[in-house]
Formats: structure tokens, C-alpha cells, sequence
């Protein structure tokens, strides 16, 4: 019986990573994590007009520059990557 429970969890958390490419696995650090959480935040910001107006108005800037800063922040939104150990 709970050799059929296992089998039955992982293929759902099989489904869920295939269905949901967001959802990480075990070998993702915490880095990347980070990464990923901020990329998706700073792409809805820039994908619904209300909320990058939002910004802008709160900032003091032009809607365009507070999506062009955003854009540019996804390129490295935690800064530089953390130095691999071999």
C-alpha cells in the first residue's frame, strides 16, 4: 500500500513540474530560487499596465522608464551569480 501512495505522489509531483515549469526541483539553489521569484514579479510588473502606473506614480516617473528600469533589473536580479565550488 505504500509503495502505491509513493508511486502515486511522484507522478503527481511529476505532473505538477511539467505542468508548472516554475515549481523548481530538488537540485535548485537558493540562488536561483531568489532568481526566479524576482524574474516573475518584475515580468507581471511589466506585463499589467495598472501596476507598473503604480510605480511610476508612487517613483515620480515615466511609466516607459519604470518598465525599461524593470526590463533591465531581470538580467541579474540578485546581483552576480555566487562563486560554484568544484
Amino acid at each position: 500500500m505504500s509503495s502505491e501512495l509513493r508511486y502515486t505522489a511522484n507522478t503527481q509531483l511529476e505532473h505538477l513540474h511539467a505542468r508548472y515549469t516554475g515549481t523548481g526541483h530538488a537540485d535548485l539553489t537558493k540562488y536561483e530560487w531568489l532568481t526566479h521569484q524576482h524574474r516573475d514579479t518584475l515580468a507581471s510588473i511589466v506585463g499589467h499596465p495598472p501596476l507598473a502606473s503604480y510605480l511610476a506614480i508612487a517613483d515620480g516617473e515615466a511609466v516607459g522608464r519604470v518598465k525599461f528600469e524593470m526590463t533591465e533589473r531581470m538580467l541579474q536580479p540578485c546581483g552576480p551569480p555566487p562563486a560554484k565550488d568544484d
